[in-house]
């Protein structure tokens, strides 16, 4: 996610329209292998930290930082009493902006399946609403535009534009990033999004309903190349993001706040 070091899923309020981009507006890492901010307007802040599907996960909190650049609210993230994630975009009346929401695993994870359940009609999203399902480097791993996998929901600020996106971010610097825009148009509430990930390919899967099986299928991408695999596909284990922002900081264009649940993330 493009501009995440500059300073850097779901359910539908049903009364209003709910709610991951191009690589240049993307994400929002703090570039930190801990819990101390080491680099953006917050260096040397100290994180807090919830717990949610077996994971500790650092919660975004500071102004101004990418991807957008966006402000976030440690606040607008919670987790309910059925373990449930919330994440929330709100007007904040005392700063008078509009802030955001992200969270990422202290541990970094490596090859396998990762599998989020989400609540709400991503179909549906404001058009600069951006939900993001993604791996993201830390520094000593690799600089932004490199080394992400990302399933993300939003039209990017054009309403004509497809609201699902799966994008791979090389190993490497020098190589293209790879993405995958896809419609989605839902008939309920819940749906299953994943990738499987090796060093070799990464196969995303988006699903209508909770599925543990392969069958109710929104879109599915195999990417597996044949030439130069381990420098267009990432090869090293790194932090897990779930956020919820604006596309270039832009506020939802109907005015209304959004908030996404992910019922459960797992990888196995």
């Amino acid at each position: 996610m493009k501009n995440y070091l500059l300073g850097s899923l779901f359910c539908f309020v049903l009364t209003l329209p709910l709610i991951s981009c191009s690589k240049n507006e993307i994400s929002g890492d703090q570039n930190s292998d801990n819990n101390v901010l080491k680099s953006g307007p917050l260096v040397g802040a100290t994180l807090k930290t919830i717990t949610f599907s077996g994971y500790t996960w650092y919660v975004k909190s500071g102004n101004g930082m990418g991807p957008g650049p966006n402000n976030w609210n440690a606040n607008n993230v919670f987790v309910d009493a059925l373990g449930k994630l919330h994440l929330q975009i709100k007007y904040s009346s005392t700063t008078k902006k509009w802030e955001c929401a992200e969270v990422w695993t202290t541990t970094n994870l490596g090859f396998g399946k990762y599998e989020w359940f989400v609540e709400g009609r991503i179909d549906l999203l404001d058009k600069n609403v951006v939900v993001g399902l993604f791996n993201y480097p830390t520094a000593s791993i690799g600089p932004d535009g490199t080394n992400e996998i990302d399933i993300e929901f939003s039209k990017w600020g054009n309403k004509n534009n497809k609201m699902g996106n799966f994008t791979v971010w090389p190993a490497q610097t020098g190589y293209a990033y790879s993405t995958f825009p896809y419609a989605i148009s839902l008939t309920g509430t819940y749906t299953t999004h994943r990738f499987s990930w090796s060093s070799t390919g990464i196969f995303f899967q988006s699903l209508n309903g909770w599925r543990t099986d392969d069958t109710n299928v929104i879109a599915t991408q195999n990417f597996a190349p044949v030439a130069s695999p381990t420098s267009l596909i990432p090869q090293s284990a790194e932090p897990v993001h779930i956020n919820l922002w604006l596309f270039k900081g832009n506020a939802p264009s109907n005015n209304t706040s959004v908030e996404v649940i992910i019922s459960k993330f797992q990888k196995y």
